[in-house]
């Protein structure tokens, strides 16, 4: 995976002391808060790679942490502001250094990947820290802004569907099939030779079904839950609709998949999954959310998947770094085609 110049030397990038990064010193709106701030470009440990950047994914777990909302993400992130300040988790570009441990990867590495926010440094700024154990080569065939679009919501919707048990003649729908998960899931899912139904707005019908979904429904124009079809697996990205409803579409043993909530501004999705938990102690049906720590192992899956053509990401929209803040206040509209991704 090193990349080396004829001599065989490994290459090297010159790097900077300081970089520009998008910074919040407070919570709130992402127009209100964040801002391109001149800050030293991140340390290295033995264990990290230092990535130049040069595309970041947005995802709703991003404006989330800009507003502290749900406020009972403050208890781990900062009662006062976030830790760390530059937001983004979701990164594509070229290493520029790697600590004194690291062997898989070399300066001059196109990577990609999703960094927790605990042990990464953001990725809407110039360079950004992540462990190698979250990287893996960028996929050959697409480009920098594709693979950031894709990394944390093709994780999530690759894992989903293998704790589905996802196959050939399972019926499985996806509530929200044209958003970042969404997209990502019913690509997967068909390719795994599932019976997908996707549901979203009007606009995004022909999007969906070109995404190889057999069935899809205008939630504008029908109500979903009142539907005749029973379904194996429900992969609910949205939250708004009452789980008993949700459980009407589930065969007697079927599995719904929470990977979202709507409990407020305190207690975000808590409620939801509490409630879907207790339910699955009572009922046949299994009601679960789920959280993993991605691996250069997971990316790897994924990225065999794009290779194979069976994941290609879309992008609704790109912005420019010193515009984060804009991109942010379009993903919060819960309306996204696809990605919206920043470029460096």
């Amino acid at each position: 995976m090193s990349a080396a110049d004829p001599s065989g030397r490994p290459r090297t990038t010159p790097i900077p002391r300081t970089m520009t990064a998008m910074v919040q010193d407070r919570y709130g709106s992402p127009a209100q808060v964040l801002t391109p701030h001149e800050v030293a470009v991140p340390t290295l440990g033995d264990d990290d790679v230092l990535v130049r950047v040069r595309a970041a994914g947005v995802n709703p777990a991003d404006v989330f942490l800009t507003t502290g909302r749900p406020a009972m993400m403050r208890l781990v992130l900062g009662l006062r502001r976030p830790r760390p300040a530059t937001r983004g988790q979701d990164v594509a570009g070229t290493v520029a250094a790697v600590g004194a441990k690291v062997t898989t990867f070399r300066p001059g590495d196109d990577v990609y990947g999703e960094g927790d926010f605990g042990k990464t440094t953001g990725s809407y700024a110039e360079y950004a820290r992540l462990p190698c154990t979250v990287l893996a080569p960028k996929p050959a065939g697409l480009t920098f802004e594709q693979a950031a679009a894709i990394a944390m919501v093709g994780l999530t919707a690759h894992r989903a569907m293998r704790v589905a048990k996802v196959g050939p003649g399972r019926r499985v729908l996806i509530n929200g099939a044209s958003g970042g998960v969404g997209h990502a899931a019913v690509q997967i899912a068909t390719a795994l030779g599932a019976e997908v139904t996707g549901v979203c707005s009007t606009r995004n019908v022909e999007m969906v079904t070109a995404l190889g979904a057999t069935d899809v429904i205008d939630y504008t124009r029908s109500e979903f839950t009142e539907r005749s079809e029973r379904y194996d697996v429900i992969l609910d990205n949205v939250a708004n609709v009452p789980l008993r409803r949700l459980r009407r579409l589930l065969t007697p043993r079927g599995l719904l998949i929470m990977n979202s909530g709507n409990g407020g501004r305190i207690l975000g999705p808590l409620p939801r999954m509490a409630t879907g938990f207790l339910l699955s102690l009572v009922v046949p049906q299994t009601l679960r959310s789920f959280s993993f720590t991605p691996t250069t192992a997971d990316l790897l899956a994924l990225t065999e998947l794009i290779d194979s053509g069976a994941l290609t990401p879309v992008i609704e929209r790109t912005y420019p770094l010193v515009d984060a803040a804009a991109a942010l206040e379009r993903v919060a509209t819960k309306h996204v085609a696809g990605k919206v991704v920043i470029v460096v």
